[in-house]
């Protein structure tokens, strides 16, 4: 039996070496907010945190990590939705589909973690994540909010020549 810490816990489970970090935590541990999207790295759907540190659990083997890493998924950023980016998101209403926002959700938690105030090109470079819905914008203006660089503005609605 294999032993990993998960979101502070101690939790056991029974794998083959070559199965990837993911499946053993969808699978076998049932924390299913961690996505499956393109199982080759290079999506992000998958990412979690391993001793603070980003990375897409699809291709990592379970077996390459030990008992003494952290793992961190999106259950444990913050399990009462408190996370400042969290809260951005839901402010700003930055999920269509919402399939890649678990994923998004940890690589800018590492990002504000090790950038707590990132520029337009910090965030660039660290949000490597696909979202199919083209929520980039949303994504990096919720970044600044949970940074505490922008205010959420309230825009004006016009209707016939006058404003709501």
């Amino acid at each position: 039996m294999a032993e990993l810490m998960i979101n502070g816990r101690r939790m056991q489970f029974e794998a083959d070496a070559d199965t990837p970090l993911l499946w053993v935590l969808r699978e076998q541990l049932g924390l299913t907010g961690t996505k499956y999207g393109c199982g080759v790295a290079q999506c992000g759907a998958c990412t979690v945190h391993i001793d603070g540190a980003p990375v897409r659990s699809c291709v990592m083997p379970a077996s390459a990590l030990t008992p003494t890493q952290k793992v961190t998924t999106i259950e444990g950023l913050a399990p009462n939705a408190s996370h400042p980016l969290q809260k951005a998101w839901d402010a700003l209403d930055v999920p269509q589909c919402g399939f890649c926002q678990s994923g998004m959700l940890m690589a800018a938690a590492a990002l504000l973690k090790a950038k707590p105030k990132p520029s337009d090109a910090d965030i660039d470079a660290a949000m490597t994540n696909i979202c199919r819905c083209g929520t980039y914008n949303r994504v990096r203006a919720a970044i600044h909010l949970a940074a505490g660089q922008v205010q959420r503005k309230q825009i004006p609605i016009v209707i016939e020549g006058g404003q709501a």
